[in-house]
């Protein structure tokens, strides 16, 4: 038997004032982005942002409906945009944040695992990591550099041998 480990690093900001400007602006960005979500059923808003490597934003919130659970979260909103409207621009960060408003939105959170795994195959498919911004509405920030590392052995084309 052998034990392997797997950890990664990542950066936790006090508040979002400890950001550098681009980044405060994309997380305050995010923030704004959660009152176009459609939440009926959770009350749990989402908002993303994304900053395309030429410089252009792009924002999803998550869109939810009458078989809830059933939807669409904010990072795949974002995501299908952004590869729609700039197909061939690779996708360098995303701003992702939260108002919870049946509780607190004062806490990083971090993407559901659909999200992780898409997040890893857009990754895989512009051969570049993306940066995540998470925080709330207020509180703490994480700044994890790739998006991977949140998907520990995660399933990818080169299992099917592609």
């Amino acid at each position: 038997m052998e034990k392997q480990q797997h950890h990664f690093d990542y950066l936790v900001y006090n508040d979002i004032t400890a950001l550098d400007e681009n980044d405060a602006w994309l997380l305050k960005e995010a923030r704004e982005v959660t009152h176009h979500a459609y939440a009926p059923y959770s009350h749990f808003l989402v908002g993303a942002v994304i900053r395309l490597a030429n410089g252009e934003i792009v924002a999803g919130s998550n869109q939810e409906n009458a078989s809830f659970p059933v939807g669409l979260c904010a990072e795949r909103v974002a995501l299908s945009a952004a590869s729609s409207t700039y197909p061939d621009v690779a996708i360098d960060t995303i701003a992702v944040s939260y108002n919870n408003i049946n509780g607190d939105s004062s806490r990083p959170i971090s993407p559901c695992g659909v999200c992780r795994q898409t997040l890893a195959e857009y990754e895989y498919r512009q051969d570049k990591p993306i940066r995540l911004i998470l925080g709330g509405l207020s509180g703490k920030v994480y700044v994890i550099n790739k998006a991977n590392d949140l998907l520990p052995l995660g399933f990818s084309a080169s299992d099917m041998d592609i």
